[in-house]
């Protein structure tokens, strides 16, 4: 298969052009389409309609989820308006990896309600749970970038 995109022909330079377009739009794409999950979700829970509130609530049992629970959704506010802009990803970076160990914590804290056999079956509640190993991962993408003045990222 890698044979066939290095001959010189037109699959080639189709394939030059999309990956040109993915280095060029990839990093920014990332970027905002995670502050924009991290703002959705962030401000269903202030608002009182996170289908996580009652996930959160029975996992931080030992402090008020009053305050907690919409505290928690503007933080995750912060992450994703920190992820809008470039020159603040550092900052976005630090609150969601200051976070982001808490959202596990259904797994170890909750599991008749994170999966359905365990270790392996998830609940709906598990697999949201599992999905931030995604995040990490966009996350150290992101981070690794900082240092570099990247010209590539034209938005």
């Amino acid at each position: 298969m890698e044979k066939i995109f290095r001959t010189g022909g037109r699959l080639e330079k189709i394939d030059q052009q999309i990956a040109g377009f993915m280095e060029t739009y990839g990093y920014f794409a990332l970027r905002i389409s995670i502050a924009i999950v991290f703002i959705w979700f962030g401000v269903l829970k202030p608002m009182g309609i996170s289908p996580a509130e009652s996930l959160v609530r029975g996992t931080v049992y030992w402090v008020n989820p009053d305050l907690f629970v919409p505290l928690l959704g503007w933080w995750e506010v912060a992450i994703g308006v920190t992820l809008l802009f470039k020159s603040l990803v550092r900052i976005a970076i630090l609150l969601l990896f200051l976070q982001i160990p808490g959202t596990f914590l259904p797994l170890i804290l909750l599991p008749e309600v994170t999966f359905t056999q365990f270790p392996y079956g998830l609940t709906t509640e598990g697999q949201y749970i599992i999905k931030n190993l995604v995040i990490i991962g966009a996350a150290l993408v992101l981070g690794g970038t900082v240092r570099r003045d990247d010209k590539r990222e034209k938005l």
